[in-house]
């Protein structure tokens, strides 16, 4: 499967640190964001959960859950929090899917569905492309993927920024420009004919060029 933006985020059972859920069921009316790490005690990974874990106050404020995946197994992922704990000072405060038989890993397209074997016997290496960020909105469709080598770690402000631009342009007829920041202007999107623009925004916009309508962020 391919998980193209705007498909339906494929749903499945799976045991967690937290129990066992139903993800679409688990995510019911918030958004969602679902990462996966390659292997457990990797290092990398271990700064990425530690500040993952620092910053859910503000992926609550936003209503967004948090879920992790790893390959290995539960009884793993809890020794693991304790160095995450003892390393980064905070322990994953947020599910971790236990994907012993790979099957989220396949099911979204992070190995191929080719791949065999114990999970427990797979390096990071067998694994590197489990590393990617999916941001699901509340009609369980895909709104952004990104793959990252196991080499960088993960930039959550700028995953925050982006859930800023999405659960705000899913509300207004807008865009947001390069680098946008919460507060900025913003453009009027495109499927917004000019009439309509000028009973929205009463007070006009600037117009550099036809095709660019600045306006004030929408309160």
């Amino acid at each position: 499967m391919t998980l193209n933006l705007g498909t339906t985020a494929p749903d499945f059972e799976a045991d967690t640190t937290h129990g066992r859920i139903k993800f679409h069921d688990w995510l019911g009316q918030d958004w969602g964001l679902l990462f996966s790490h390659p292997k457990d005690f990797t290092p990398v990974c271990t700064t990425e959960l530690g500040a993952l874990a620092h910053l859910k106050p503000e992926f609550d404020k936003r209503h967004v859950k948090l879920i992790g995946l790893s390959v290995d197994p539960i009884a793993k992922h809890a020794l693991w929090a304790d160095d995450i704990a003892e390393t980064q000072g905070l322990a994953p405060n947020f599910p971790m899917i236990g994907d012993t038989d790979l099957a989220i890993s396949k099911l979204y397209d992070m190995l191929p569905a080719s791949v065999s074997g114990d999970a427990n016997t797979r390096t990071a290496a067998d694994n590197a492309t489990v590393r990617n960020v999916f941001i699901i909105g509340p009609d369980k469709k895909i709104k952004l993927v990104l793959v990252y080598p196991m080499t960088t770690g993960r930039n959550f402000q700028e995953i925050l920024r982006v859930i800023d631009s999405l659960q705000m342009t899913a509300k207004h007829r807008v865009a947001t420009p390069a680098d946008w920041q919460q507060g900025g202007d913003v453009i009027i999107a495109g499927s917004v004919t000019d009439d309509e623009a000028k009973t929205i925004y009463p007070d006009g916009w600037r117009s550099p060029k036809p095709y660019i309508r600045i306006v004030p962020q929408p309160k």
